[in-house]
Order: C-alpha cells, then sequence, then structure tokens
C-alpha cells in the first residue's frame, strides 16, 4: 500500500534534493592571478551606489573633453590648410557699396609699410590692376586684395563664390546706396562668405558728432549684418586690426564651393593651336589656355573637367607645379611639396627661370568625356516596318484624299490615318493624340487665342472709343523730353502682360471654347482627370524627342551622397594650397578677350556627371523688389552654382504629390518649382534668376536653391472649360456655352463637372445640336454658379539652354530716367 502510494506521489521536488559540494582540485586563482588579469579594473557590481555615480560623472567628463579636444583640432587643421603655413593667401575682394566709398582709398591704406604688411607682387590677379599681395610675418599669414567693381554683376558674384572674404566699404552717413543693397540681396541670395564692414571718414567729423554717427550708422547695419563688427578704417592702427579681423575670424563654408576644387587665374596665357580654323587665335580659333593660380576647396584631380565661368566645360592635359610668386618666407621662395600625384617630367621654364616640374599628366583612357548629351538613334522608336502593301495603299489613299480639316502640326503621313464618320467631321485615332509635344509654340499661340477671343473686339472698340475722345494737345519741351526716353513697344508689352497676368489671377486657367472650331480637336492633347490626387499618369509615356537626349539617375538623391562622400574623402592630385599651372585644352581664343577686358576668371572642378544635360528643378521664391509678370516660358538669365546661362523654364506649384499642376505666372506669394534643361549639378547650390531688359540691364527676379533633379517629375498644365445654366430642375440643368456642337458633348461625356460652389456632377446627355447639354449635379444648383471642366496635359520645358550669357550693363532703377527737377527748370 505504501509503495503504490509512493508511485503515484512520483519523484520529491528539487528543493529537498541532496546537493553535494564540489571536490576542490587545487587548481584555482590566487587573489594576485585576479588582480593582474583584471590590470585594475574593478567589476561594476563590486562597486556601491556612490562609486557607480562619481564613474558616471567621470565618464562623462572624459568624453566631453575628448570632444572638445577633437574639435579643437579639426579647426586648427583647416585654418592651417585655409590661411596658415601650406593654405592658400586669404583672398579679399574689397566692394564698394556706395557711389561716395571710395575703396581704392582702402586698398591704399592697407598697402603702406607702416601697416606692418610687405606688398611683395603688385597686380597678382591677371587682369586686375587694382590687385596686389600682402605678406604679415607678425601674424604669419598672407593675403591677396583685389578690387572688385560693382557695376559688372557676373564678375561680382564670380569673384564672391570664391573669395574668402568680402570687405564691404560703406558711406559714414548713409552706409549702402539703392545699387548697394541691390547687390547685398544678391549675394545673400548666391550665399555670402565671411565679410567685414569698414567706413571711412568718421574721423573727420567734429568730436561732438562721431558718436552720433556711428550711432546711426550701426543702426543701419543691423539691417543686414546684425552680427557684423563695424571696422572705422582712418589710421595705420586701424589698419593693423582690421587685417588681424580678416586673417583671424571664422570662415564660413559655402556648400557649392567646399565640396569641389576651384581656382582664380593669376596669371594667364593663350596658345593657339596649329589646327584652329581661326588665323592667330581668331574668335573661332581654338587654343590652350594656360592658367596659374592657388588650388582651393579640395585637391583638384587632373583627369576631373574643369568649368570657366561663362564660357564652358573643358578638359586638363597636364598639371605644373611652378615657384610660389607669394612666399611666406621671403628669403627663399619654396615650390610646392610633390604629392601623391607624384612628379613625371622636369622641364625648364627659360633661362632665368626655375625649372617647372610636371606634377602629373592626363590619361586619355581615365579622363572624363565632354559628352553632354546621349547619343539619339531615331531608329529606336520604331516598333514595325511597313509592308510594300501598306506602303502601296497609303499612296493610294493619298493621291485619292481629299481635302479635310486637321490639326495644326500635322503631316501627311499622319493625316492618311485620319479617318472620316458618316457625318463628314473628323474620328481622332489614339495615334493622333500622341503626337509629339515637343514643339509647344504652336499649341501656346493656340492657347493665347482662345484666351483673347471674347476681349479682341472689347478692346477694338475701347481703342476707337479712346481714338475719338482723344484730342491733339501741345507738347511742351519737357513732354518732349520725358516722351524720347519712352519705348512705346515696351509700355505695349507690359500693357499686354500685365492683362493676361491679371486674367490669369481672376479666372484661374480659364480659356474659351473656340466657336468655329471642334473642342475636341483643339484639346485633343488634353484629358480629364478623375481626381487630380488619386488618378494614375505613367510618367513614361508620350516623352518628347528630347528626353532621349537627356541622361537621369535611378536614384538621384543615393548618387548624390555618394559622390559628396567621395569628393570629401579624395585625397589626390594637387593638394590644397599649391601654386599650380592647369593646362586647358582647346579654349576659344574669347576667353582671353575677358581676360584682357579685366574681368576676373574663375575655375572649378566638376564632380563626375556634371557635364550631362537632364532636367533640373529648382525651388524658388520671387524677389520683393520685382513686381513685373513673368510668364512661364519666358527666356532667363540663371546663376546656379559656378555655373551661367540663358534658358526659357517652366513653373509649377512645390507639392509631395506625384503629379504637379504647372503656373503659367511666377507667383509671388508662394514658393515655385522651376524646371528647365540644364546640366546636371548636385545640390547645395544657390541660385539667382535674372530678366534681361530690352536695354540690356538684368534685374534680379527670384532666389532659390536647387530641389533635385528629376526627368520623370509630371507636370501638368490645366485649362478649364466654363458653361453656364440655362434650366435649372433641382439637381439637373441645362448647361450651354461650354460647347457648340453636338460631338463635342459626346466626346467629353465621361469627363466629370464641377462647379465653383462646389458641387459634383456629369454629363447626361446632348440637347440638339448647338451644344446644349443636360446635366445632372450631387445637389440643388444655383442659378449664378458656373459649371467647369478640368482638362489636363503634361509639359515639358523647351530645350534652349544658351551657355554664353552677354554681360549686363550697369544696372540702374527704372524710374527716375528722366530728372524731375531738370523738368521744373524747363
Amino acid at each position: 500500500m505504501a509503495a503504490t502510494e509512493e508511485k503515484q506521489q512520483g519523484h520529491r521536488p528539487g528543493a529537498f534534493k541532496q546537493k553535494n559540494k564540489v571536490h576542490k582540485h587545487g587548481k584555482h586563482r590566487t587573489k594576485g592571478e585576479v588582480e593582474r588579469e583584471n590590470k585594475g579594473r574593478v567589476s561594476v557590481t563590486a562597486l556601491t551606489k556612490k562609486q557607480r555615480k562619481e564613474q558616471k560623472k567621470i565618464d562623462r567628463r572624459n568624453k566631453a573633453n575628448q570632444l572638445r579636444r577633437n574639435k579643437k583640432d579639426m579647426i586648427l587643421t583647416e585654418k592651417r590648410r585655409l590661411g596658415g603655413r601650406d593654405g592658400p593667401p586669404h583672398l579679399i575682394a574689397v566692394v564698394s557699396l556706395h557711389t561716395d566709398a571710395d575703396a581704392s582709398s582702402v586698398t591704399k591704406m592697407l598697402r603702406r609699410e607702416t601697416v606692418g604688411g610687405i606688398v611683395h607682387q603688385e597686380q597678382c590677379v591677371s587682369g586686375l590692376g587694382d590687385s596686389f599681395g600682402l605678406i604679415l610675418p607678425r601674424f604669419k599669414q598672407r593675403f591677396t586684395f583685389l578690387h572688385q567693381d560693382t557695376a559688372d554683376m557676373h564678375s561680382l558674384l564670380d569673384m564672391a563664390k570664391i573669395a574668402d572674404s568680402l570687405l564691404f566699404v560703406l558711406d559714414a552717413a548713409e552706409g549702402w546706396d539703392d545699387y548697394g543693397d541691390y547687390c547685398l540681396s544678391c549675394l545673400f541670395a548666391q550665399g555670402l562668405p565671411s565679410h567685414a564692414l569698414v567706413c571711412l571718414g568718421v574721423s573727420d567729423l567734429p568730436v561732438k558728432k562721431r558718436v552720433e554717427a556711428r550711432r546711426a550708422l550701426s543702426k543701419i547695419v543691423e539691417v543686414r549684418f546684425p552680427d557684423t563688427r563695424l571696422f572705422p578704417l582712418d589710421s595705420d592702427q586701424d589698419a593693423t586690426l582690421l587685417l588681424r579681423h580678416l586673417g583671424s575670424q571664422k570662415q564660413r563654408k559655402l556648400g557649392f564651393r567646399s565640396r569641389r576644387s576651384h581656382l582664380l587665374a593669376q596669371c594667364v596665357t593663350f596658345t593657339p593651336s596649329d589646327h584652329s580654323e581661326g588665323s592667330g587665335g581668331g574668335p573661332s580659333g581654338l587654343g590652350t589656355l594656360c592658367v596659374s593660380g592657388y588650388v582651393r576647396g579640395r585637391p583638384l584631380r587632373v583627369d576631373r573637367l574643369v568649368h570657366i565661368s561663362g564660357h564652358g566645360d573643358f578638359q586638363l592635359s597636364q598639371i605644373d607645379a611652378p615657384s610660389d610668386p607669394l612666399p611666406l618666407n621671403l628669403a627663399t621662395g619654396r615650390s610646392n611639396k610633390s604629392g601623391r600625384g607624384g612628379d613625371v617630367d622636369m622641364q625648364d621654364g627659360g633661362d632665368n627661370e626655375a625649372p617647372v616640374r610636371v606634377l602629373m599628366k592626363a590619361d586619355p583612357t581615365t579622363r572624363e568625356s565632354l559628352q553632354a548629351e546621349a547619343e539619339v538613334d531615331p531608329m529606336e522608336g520604331e516598333q514595325t516596318w511597313p509592308t510594300e502593301s501598306e506602303l502601296l495603299e497609303a499612296e493610294e489613299a493619298r493621291k485619292n484624299k481629299r481635302v479635310m480639316k486637321v490639326p495644326k502640326g500635322t503631316s501627311d503621313y499622319q493625316a492618311t490615318w485620319i479617318v472620316d464618320d458618316d457625318n463628314g467631321e473628323l474620328k481622332e485615332e489614339s495615334s493622333e493624340e500622341e503626337e509629339d509635344d515637343d514643339d509647344e509654340m504652336p499649341d501656346e499661340a493656340m492657347d493665347d487665342e482662345d484666351e483673347d477671343i471674347c476681349s479682341q473686339t472689347s478692346e477694338g472698340e475701347e481703342e476707337e472709343e479712346e481714338e475719338e475722345e482723344v484730342c491733339p494737345t501741345e507738347r511742351t519741351g519737357a513732354d518732349q523730353r520725358y516722351d524720347e526716353h519712352m519705348d512705346e513697344a515696351a509700355e505695349e508689352e507690359g500693357l499686354r502682360r500685365y492683362r493676361e497676368a491679371r486674367a490669369n489671377e481672376m479666372f484661374p486657367d480659364e480659356v474659351d471654347t473656340p466657336i468655329d472650331a471642334s473642342a475636341r480637336i483643339r484639346f485633343q492633347r488634353y484629358r480629364g482627370l478623375k481626381s487630380f490626387r488619386t488618378s494614375p499618369w505613367d510618367p513614361m509615356e508620350n516623352l518628347p524627342q528630347n528626353y532621349s537626349r537627356i541622361f537621369q539617375f535611378q536614384n538621384f538623391e543615393r548618387t548624390r551622397r555618394r559622390i559628396l562622400a567621395e569628393a570629401a574623402a579624395e585625397e589626390d592630385g594637387a593638394m590644397v594650397g599649391w601654386y599650380v599651372t592647369l593646362h586647358i585644352m582647346d579654349v576659344p581664343s574669347s576667353v582671353m578677350d575677358g581676360v584682357q577686358a579685366g574681368r576676373p576668371l574663375t575655375l572649378v572642378s566638376l564632380l563626375p556627371h556634371e557635364q550631362k544635360m537632364s532636367v533640373m528643378h529648382i525651388l524658388v521664391r520671387r524677389h520683393p523688389s520685382n513686381t513685373e509678370p513673368i510668364k512661364s516660358k519666358e527666356e532667363l538669365v540663371f546663376h546656379c552654382g559656378f555655373r551661367r546661362f540663358r534658358a526659357s523654364p517652366i513653373f509649377s506649384q512645390h507639392t509631395t504629390a506625384d503629379k504637379h499642376k504647372m503656373e503659367r505666372f511666377l507667383r509671388p506669394d508662394a514658393p515655385t518649382v522651376v524646371s528647365v534643361y540644364a546640366p546636371i549639378t548636385f545640390s547645395p547650390a544657390g541660385v539667382l534668376l535674372f530678366k534681361q531688359r530690352s536695354d540690356g540691364i538684368q534685374d534680379l527676379v527670384a532666389t532659390g536653391s536647387l530641389l533635385s533633379c528629376d526627368p520623370q517629375r509630371v507636370m501638368l498644365k490645366r485649362i478649364v472649360l466654363s458653361g453656364h445654366p440655362f434650366k435649372i430642375n433641382r439637381r439637373s440643368a441645362v448647361v450651354r456655352y461650354m460647347f457648340f456642337n453636338r460631338d463635342d458633348i459626346l466626346w467629353f461625356k465621361p469627363v466629370e463637372l464641377k462647379t465653383k460652389w462646389g458641387r459634383r456632377g456629369h454629363i447626361k446627355e446632348a440637347l440638339g445640336t448647338h451644344g446644349h447639354m443636360k446635366c445632372v449635379f450631387d445637389s440643388q444648383l444655383r442659378s449664378q454658379d458656373t459649371v467647369l471642366m478640368n482638362l489636363y496635359k503634361r509639359v515639358y520645358p523647351r530645350w534652349t539652354y544658351d551657355p554664353y550669357v552677354p554681360s549686363p550693363l550697369p544696372w540702374v532703377k527704372k524710374e527716375g530716367t528722366v530728372e524731375l527737377d531738370d523738368l521744373d527748370m524747363e
């Protein structure tokens, strides 16, 4: 009985099991062995709560000290690289912001011997007479000063892209004038480097008025430069303090130049090629341009392309290492050290010149190509070849064809595929709707004609009435002088633009249906969408021919991050701070003409793929100083990073959807995306948009930055057809004036209708043959409401890219072309 109960209960619990001691085999570690293995480390479990708290505090302090030490070392390394013994001379551009501020007086004062500097090189920048190199043995620094004239806006912006610091010269009373404020707007939009402010003539004022003048000038300066110190420059001590500040101030990094190697030409020579077309290196002749200067930004590789601002992209043949013309140690002029590229050859520069080392030569097999456009195969789009029987049938149909009305721009081959229905009207095929949308001029012209149909007669009547009412009056001499400065053609063009912009603002995208033409032919490229947000639109359908010439990335953002990371880690080539000579191949002689005219020459090394064409998108905002209407596809001047070009962009809304509505005009109250065919540029980069007047002056229109490179961005142009309720019966209504024939109503019947008051509906049936239709809506329709139909088509920019931009004339205000005082005197 007891055995049976024991079997039912099973084994005893583990808590009551017997545990024997482990046998001590004598191989345990002693205390000394444990301490030697731990090497002073103490287990966390062995520490008390107070000790663990103190240990965490010590760890945090050590980590902070380590981060501070690393940051300090990084800043010191950057300072040595930029302005120290191994870095290039500190490049400073002196810019006058007022007509009464004399920038040459600033350079003369900094050039004095009593300041402590040694002027080692006069006219150190090719083409610029008022430039000099300055060495300060006391600070162990060297500077390059140049006076940049603000009259040439292109040269001013190019110089600001590569200058280490800008020295703004202000007037002691007003600070800067209107043109100075305009220059500051352009510089801030592009990206302002490190800068300093100086003013002259404060010490010439009476002692009692000096404090008031400085206080008033400080209030003016705080508007643009809230944290910038204002330096008076009236004595040698002031000049020494200014030089110390320029050499020690923190350098502001500009993203588009810190990732690329750039150079200011200090010595330029041009050698015409033997195979150049022009004799003696004429306008059409090419040659080799030798440019000497200090490498800045990143190391310069010989196999990369270089971009000359305003002239285009070119290839390098070799890089030389001449002696440094501005050595920090004047006793022995040191030359560049041989870098990782190695010395290839030794050449003598002449009988009295030091030998010039060739640092590296370009390898034609690894050098970047100048190919900007993809090779187009015209037969790639063909899917089938027509048979002989099909060709014979097409020929017979062409002979027997009768005159038909076809859409504008339709060829004879396309017209043979348009068949007639029983009523003699045109019946379109899908191939007719898919014709090339690249040529936008005819379509835009037709849009403009439709928009002006209703306004032509009224405008004509108003002009006739005005001609009848206006009577000739006697003109005085002042009126005649005022009329001499008036451009009547420009006034008429401006009036037309203002009327178009006002009409588009009051009635967005509304167009009139033509009465004498079929709406389904006139709007054959448009389609209706159930929902602009959710309805699909294939970005690869019906692409224009120009899309076969461009390049695109599978993932632009991923490629951009990879290329910028590789550029940041680049350590091959001519290092930063070296004085080198670049041999640039196949350069037109017009580059040398610009240097001889006194314009600075700037070069930048392009990153991979930055010479290839694609569709670039730029996010801009309208500049408040410009109020003129800017229409889409109007030619503008772009300053994008280091590039400068002309193009005709299109505008679209900045949204996160997969489709973006096109804007007919540049909006002043919202950010706008500008799309254009242009060379690929990796962001970040500032962008400035200018519009050139008829007299050659360029006005700042908008400012922004690069957004992306995406040829698949879908930009849709919307047109709105409007109709008016004729008879209303609760939810149904008879609508007229939207179409004028029965076939157009049946063609657009599947498209949804909307009203200005938020009603939604559809076409139920056509009534009669004159364009009346019965429509049904989701709720009661009011008599004062307007019925709308939205139609969309995809639009593309025009291929009008031109890298050669003419130099602008000096900027003047549009007002004040005739002095009012002179008119009063008359």
